[in-house]
């Protein structure tokens, strides 16, 4: 499958895009199968596509919502993914959506990991649609370079989910592996700035996986991956 590369001029029409196509996978999914599911990451990028989210008509409440990855703090910290989701996804008509957490009160991401697994079982799968961001280091979801807890996204045996200790950020992690990414019917990869896009090109170079491991989502063909990005 070839990869899609889509340049918009200004992060209000990137977000625009991006927001229609999720909507467009969502409303197919549960059209289909009566019920439709989707992946999220978080940060500051993602929170215009949020609010557009939030405000579309939708029959919501067939929708469940994970994250790709959170940091091993509570859901009312600073830092949390599951912060941004819920003070800015989950409001207006996406209120009635299903969101299943990552974190979940355990001492550490691996103390907490068979209840994770177990959330995550309840999602619909594939996922209709996995939306993904990248950092400047082409790590994404907590996939982080030369982590030594990423798994070999060809392995059929991984789990859902993985503890991470990152070298260089703050927090543990909690982030779904490779494998349980590419379960997906659809992946968008969403970031903004030259820097990053310098990054991605770097990224499509042949080479492995953990100097990038944003190469897992875009060297692979078992996945349609959009990227969405501005400057």
């Amino acid at each position: 499958m070839a990869l899609e590369l889509k340049r918009y001029a200004d992060p209000s029409a990137l977000d625009d895009a991006l927001a229609g196509m999720v909507v467009e996978k969502l409303r197919e999914g549960i059209a289909r199968r009566g019920s439709a599911s989707l992946v999220l990451s978080g940060g500051r990028t993602p929170r215009g596509l949020f609010a557009r989210l939030a405000a579309t008509d939708l029959a919501w409440d067939r929708v469940c919502i994970t994250l790709a990855d959170d940091r091993w703090v509570p859901p009312d910290h600073a830092d949390s993914n599951e912060r941004t989701v819920r003070s800015v996804l989950l409001q207006d008509k996406a209120a009635a959506a299903r969101f299943i957490p990552l974190y979940n009160g355990a001492a550490d991401p691996w103390a907490g990991l068979d209840a994770a697994r177990a959330a995550l079982a309840e999602l619909p799968r594939p996922f209709d649609v996995v939306v993904l961001g990248m950092g400047e280091d082409g790590h994404t979801a907590s996939l982080f370079p030369a982590a030594d807890t990423l798994p070999p996204p060809s392995s059929a045996t991984c789990a859902d989910c993985i503890g991470i200790r990152p070298a260089k950020a703050p927090h543990d992690r909690l982030s779904l592996t490779p494998a349980a990414l590419l379960d997906s019917r659809l992946i968008a990869l969403h970031f903004t700035g030259a820097g990053k896009w310098s990054v991605l090109c770097e990224a499509l170079k042949p080479g492995a996986v953990e100097t990038f491991p944003v190469r897992t989502i875009i060297q692979q063909d078992q996945v349609p991956c959009h990227v969405f990005w501005t400057l």
